[in-house]
């Protein structure tokens, strides 16, 4: 067969096997999501496999299913932990009296657009929902909440059938461990089979250190706001809730922790604003809690950070920060989540098959 005649067949295999995968993403998705979660379970499928009980030993196949399990009841337990407080804290909310809320915010933000040079005699009489209308313009569109819902309700009734294939998936991949690693090797050419075998065992490794450590600086974090708010004297119950939406936003690189502290502090002004109408007495609380929220931050960038996005992943801070930056620019927030694990898998990549080109042995210098 003629070079030429090769090289077409190969191109339009590759664009059919692209068409494919979009064509069934939602497969494609569980499989990922399942590769996923069998990286880190699959340190606890080991640990079980060691278990004697007399002369009985775990097999693959009861360790996989006894780390589903366990993963399946963290993550249920999680949710019942967190059900009774969300139902506690809307309860509350909604004996709030919004109009009050509104009321004392006003003041404070025409202050702050009259600083900020904005103020002019047609806002003198201007609502909250003017001052913010006029900030987003035509990014602020309420109409877009009813798609949301809509969006949600559709996707309930396939919410049972993902849970399930997920499970499914993962437990055939924590019971065989090779399993995922060998469904990719089979579209590889034979001549570039050992490369890519390289190229996964490595990346494999990156990716659960990376995952692990971002597991528990989600924890950390949550932990350490609940700490904190809890001594600045919001009650405990308000204080996980606000933990637990810091912790899960700080997956967001860099702008999530400003997320997660908005959301907070508006929990925090929500709850409090119904005790006190004096906005005087409710601004020290706030800064408070901003502080708190700053110090955790500080925390974080010296000492979680470091130790998730360099040590785990064998990259330059500044080098991730830019990645993060160009992957946000491209793909939004959904980019920023996923930029180190797929600048991770890149790297592995360009290593093996790139070496010759000198940014990549710059690049690659410090992947084990």
């Amino acid at each position: 067969m003629k070079e030429g005649t090769r090289n077409v067949l190969a191109i339009t295999g590759i664009l059919f096997l692209f068409f494919l995968i979009w064509y069934f993403r939602a497969i494609v998705a569980y499989i990922l999501i399942a590769a996923v979660l069998s990286l880190v379970g699959r340190p606890l499928v080991r640990s079980f496999q060691r278990i004697r009980i007399g002369r009985y030993r775990f097999s693959k196949g009861i360790s996989a299913f006894t780390t589903l399990i366990v993963m399946w009841v963290v993550l249920a337990g999680f949710f019942s932990f967190m059900i009774p407080l969300l139902i506690s804290e809307f309860e509350q909310l909604s004996t709030i009296d919004p109009q009050s809320v509104i009321n004392e915010v006003e003041g404070p933000l025409r202050e702050l657009m009259t600083l900020m040079g904005n103020r002019s005699a047609e806002t003198e009489n201007w609502t909250l929902f003017d001052m913010v209308k006029s900030q987003f313009g035509e990014h602020f569109n309420l109409s877009e909440l009813t798609n949301v819902f809509g969006v949600v309700a559709s996707t309930l009734g396939d919410l049972v059938i993902a849970v399930f294939s997920i499970s499914f998936i993962t437990f055939f991949f924590l019971q065989e461990e090779s399993m995922f690693r060998e469904g990719i090797l089979l579209f590889v050419p034979a001549a570039y089979e050992e490369k890519v075998s390289g190229v996964l065992n490595s990346a494999y490794k990156l990716l659960r250190r990376y995952l692990v450590g971002l597991i528990l600086e989600v924890f950390m974090v949550g932990l350490l706001v609940t700490a904190g708010l809890t001594v600045v004297g919001i009650g405990f119950s308000h204080a996980v809730l606000i933990g637990v939406v810091c912790g899960l936003f700080n997956i967001i690189p860099y702008l999530g922790p400003w997320i997660g502290a908005f959301v907070g502090l508006l929990i925090g002004l929500a709850i409090h604003v119904q005790r006190s109408l004096m906005m005087t007495d409710i601004l020290p609380l706030l800064g408070l809690m901003t502080l708190v929220f700053a110090a955790v931050q500080l925390i974080d960038n010296i000492v979680f950070q470091p130790l998730i996005y360099s040590s785990s992943v064998k990259a330059h801070p500044l080098e991730i920060f830019l990645v993060i930056l160009v992957a946000g620019t491209i793909a939004g927030i959904t980019g920023m989540i996923v930029a180190i694990p797929v600048y991770t898998i890149l790297r592995v990549i360009a290593r093996e098959f790139l070496n010759d080109l000198k940014v990549v042995k710059k690049l690659t210098e410090n992947l084990r």
